[in-house]
């Protein structure tokens, strides 16, 4: 395509500045093409850069202006720039909007779904000959429209419990089927299969798709929900998108999908657009990851992390088995090496010295006990003797009874010629007697 320098707006033009490609026709001078529109032809016509700088020329008369809309998408780059995508409030019309150095500060304190007014000029890029609105302030009037009846929605579903926390299905561990819900051909699709089956091989999957915006996306979505989580085979539920404006993520803030969400059965995984963007299905998922790559990193395990895991609780488990075998072993090399063992009569030293002990100490205790029984003996038997009748009679006394035993105290208890024993020490004397009183 042929290049010209810039021109007026009522046709005046300067020298070409750049020649044709190779093996095209000289361009024409400037001043040699047709001043106005009206004078083009077929076989005279202005190249694109002329068209292009003209209608530069003519955007570049247009005066500022202060424009209102609601913010659907905004980008602030360190490089001090930034680009915003503004919504009609009433119509469904949006406008390009960029800006550098102050309005780039201004704008990083504005998020999607605020409501502004920001003031600028109309500016067309030559290049593309697309025109954009170069913005040198931003002012916040409120949050959109669209926000409050989000936030509205939330306040309404959190009051119900949708997005409690005791109502959240921890993930399994070791998932052995996913279902997927992703638009068709979307690069999500191939994030999520690839980075599960780099560190999972053997996952599978059951992919469903859907709309992800416009008016079709919640239906879509919410059938495929109830289809995956009526599947017996899948264990986890994903769905996923690409990141895009505030205005291409609604589809997961309705109603419908939060509930299908928050009644699903089967664990469910929310992958919508980047880490800054949030919708209502990320309260109502069990989890919430910030991009469909970061979704099949938590979902499934990481086979190097799981085999490092099971080599080192193999470790450990040899390591307590060989300390095990090893105690064992002392143990048992102690008992045989105790004296009980090597020389087992040993054992009965204890049990003779005990039975040595006691024969003595019963021995001892015998003899205490005899001689104390001697010692009562001889007593009583002294006291015996002492008091025996015996012992009268070896002092020259005698003990005289009648016929019948009965011994005699009185004269009176005997008559004439009445037999007598008298007892005496050294026996008996029998005699009869003579007179009596």
């Amino acid at each position: 395509m042929r290049a010209y320098m810039g021109s007026d707006v009522d046709g005046t033009m300067s020298a070409p500045a750049v020649s044709a490609g190779p093996g095209g026709p000289a361009p024409k001078p400037l001043d040699q093409l047709p001043r106005l529109a009206r004078d083009t032809t077929e076989e005279d016509p202005w190249p694109v850069s002329v068209l292009s700088q003209k209608y530069h020329d003519a955007v570049a008369r247009w005066p500022g202006a202060w424009i209102e809309g609601q913010i659907v998408e905004i980008n602030t780059r360190r490089t001090g720039s930034a680009y915003l995508t503004l919504r009609d409030n009433f119509e469904d019309i949006s406008l390009n909007v960029m800006g550098f150095r102050a309005f780039a500060t201004q704008a990083r304190d504005f998020r999607q779904g605020d409501r502004v007014v920001v003031h600028g000029r109309p500016d067309l890029w030559t290049k593309q000959t697309r025109l954009s609105f170069m913005a040198d302030r931003i002012k916040r009037v409120g949050t959109g429209d669209l926000k409050e009846q989000i936030d509205e929605l939330r306040r309404k579903l959190k009051g119900e419990g949708l997005f409690d926390a005791e109502n959240k299905i921890p993930l399994p561990e070791f998932p052995a089927r996913i279902g997927l819900i992703c638009a068709p051909k979307a690069r999500a699709e191939g994030d999520v299969i690839t980075n599960a089956r780099l560190r999972w091989p053997t996952i599978e999957f059951t992919v469903v798709h859907a709309h992800v915006q416009g008016p079709q996306c919640p239906p879509e979505v919410v059938q495929a929900i109830n289809k995956l989580d009526q599947d017996p085979d899948v264990d986890v539920i994903i769905v996923a998108r690409g990141g895009g404006s505030f205005e291409d993520l609604l589809g997961f803030s309705d109603e419908t999908v939060v509930r299908a969400t928050a009644a699903c059965r089967t664990p469910i995984v929310s992958a919508i657009g980047h880490e800054d963007d949030w919708t209502l299905i990320d309260l109502a998922a069990d989890l919430r990851a910030s991009t469909p790559t970061d979704a099949a990193k938590r979902v499934v395990p990481d086979l190097v992390e799981q085999e490092a895991i099971v080599l080192e609780a193999r470790t450990r488990i040899e390591s307590r088995i060989q300390t095990m075998v090893e105690g064992e072993t002392r143990l048992i090399e102690g008992y045989a090496n105790r004296p009980s063992l090597t020389k087992p009569q040993t054992m009965l030293d204890k049990p003779q010295r005990l039975v040595d002990d006691s024969r003595v100490r019963l021995d001892i205790a015998l003899r205490r006990i005899v001689d104390d029984a001697s010692l009562t003996v001889e007593k009583l038997q002294s006291s015996l003797t002492a008091l025996s009748p015996q012992s009268t009679l070896d002092r020259g006394y005698a003990v005289v009874q009648t016929a019948n035993g009965k011994v005699v105290s009185s004269p009176d208890q005997v008559s004439e010629d009445q037999d007598l024993t008298l007892t005496v020490k050294e026996g008996k004397i029998e005699t009869r007697v003579v007179a009596a009183g």
